[in-house]
């Protein structure tokens, strides 16, 4: 139990939130904003309500990562409260996003209450994986919204939302249980290709056949190749955990590669984002949102702006696409590059865990809401600095 390591690393990571709002008020008007305490009151409160959910039920839990998860969200806030006060008229985004935050940690303390033990949930590895793939589909029903050439949307009662970001928990539920019963099913020898690399039996391949069928049938369907790359890669670094065999991976890939080129060959959308990955100049209308996150970045330089100080909102879509791009302005490459920091301890910390814990159930589960959530975060950041072509994924807590 280290409890009280997790309270004072959690009053700093709050401590943080408050202050980075305090600058903006101060680098945009001068003076801290006047209901600076009382946004201060919230924030702790739902800090401490997070704290204390996890000391009552989950003693035993990592310490450091509700602090990283309060840290990123407490930028990522003041971030879209600093882009909302240069609106005339003035937007509210900032308040919808904490609404988000305390659903969050509503959801963490139910979680926290309702199951208290991960291995409650390996019984149902189908139930969970249709879950998964019907919210995965859900943007393909009437709630689906398309914007900026993806579909990967709902709207429900004004608010939009990813079904994506529920699906990749569930999933990662659902392929955990089901390896933890058929690793040693799967990892059976089949045919040697070459000394050291022996692929699966034939009749193995039904499920990333399966898999593999459901990505691009998002990829199709929604338009998205961020999405369909994050679930089929979640499952296949998961069954390369499960069996250790290399081939699995090259399956994986080479089945993905060509279901990209077909993408690109099929879809203006991607041959677009290709186009501003490689030579974002060629067309300054298309790839206009990337070219001024990549001004944005070169003007924060080294040490950035500060708070308050910079003009994130040129960019369209700072405040959710490119909130990256804008925390490179104002906090500089090395805010930016705490920031990533930040998501890489927190799958550092998930992998410490899946070494942990001792069940295979669990081992895979943690390994791969570590891996998931690395691809998320590298695949936007890497988006946002051109190392990839831009996806339409969030990025996280932020």
């Amino acid at each position: 139990k280290r409890n009280n390591v997790g309270l004072l690393l959690l009053l700093v990571a709050l401590s943080v939130g408050v202050a980075s709002y305090v600058l903006v008020g101060i680098g945009i008007d001068r003076t801290p904003p006047a209901n600076w305490p009382w946004v201060a009151g919230i924030w702790a409160g739902l800090g401490l309500v997070a704290h204390v959910a996890v000391r009552v039920r989950l003693p035993y839990a990592d310490p450091v990562l509700v602090p990283i998860v309060f840290t990123l969200a407490g930028i990522g806030l003041s971030m879209i409260h600093r882009i909302d006060v240069i609106n005339d008229p003035p937007r509210h985004d900032a308040t919808t996003q904490l609404i988000w935050v305390g659903l969050g940690v509503a959801a963490l303390v139910g979680v926290s209450v309702l199951v208290s033990d991960h291995k409650a949930l390996q019984g149902y590895p189908y139930l969970l994986f249709l879950t998964g793939l019907a919210l995965l589909l859900l943007p393909m029903t009437p709630l689906g919204v398309e914007l900026n050439g993806s579909q990967i949307w709902i709207r429900v009662a004004g608010f939009s939302f990813q079904p994506a970001e529920v699906a990749k928990i569930v999933l990662s539920f659902a392929f955990a249980a089901y390896l933890a019963e058929k690793k040693d099913v799967l990892a059976l020898a089949g045919p040697r290709l070459l000394p050291g690399l022996t692929l699966p039996r034939a009749r193995d391949l039904g499920p990333i056949a399966i898999m593999w069928a459901a990505s691009m049938l998002v990829l199709v369907s929604q338009k998205d190749l961020g999405t369909s790359l994050l679930f089929f890669g979640l499952f296949v670094m998961m069954l390369y955990v499960a069996t250790e065999r290399l081939s699995w991976v090259l399956i994986g890939v080479a089945a993905f590669a060509l279901g990209a080129v077909v993408a690109y060959e099929r879809f203006a959308h991607v041959r677009v984002r290709v186009s501003s990955w490689l030579d974002p100049f060629s067309d300054f209308d298309k790839n206009y949102q990337v070219i001024q996150g990549q001004f944005g970045l070169a003007w924060g330089g080294l040490l950035g702006r500060g708070w308050g100080q910079g003009r994130p909102g040129l960019t369209p879509l700072a405040k959710s696409d490119f909130i990256t791009a804008a925390v490179g302005e104002e906090l500089g490459i090395v805010g930016l590059m705490a920031v990533i920091l930040l998501y890489g301890l927190i799958v550092a910390r998930g992998l410490r865990s899946a070494l942990a814990v001792s069940d295979p159930f669990g081992k895979l589960l943690a390994a791969g809401l570590s891996f998931v959530f690395a691809l998320q975060v590298f695949a936007i950041v890497g988006g946002v600095t051109r190392l990839l072509p831009l996806t339409g994924l969030t990025t996280p807590f932020m």
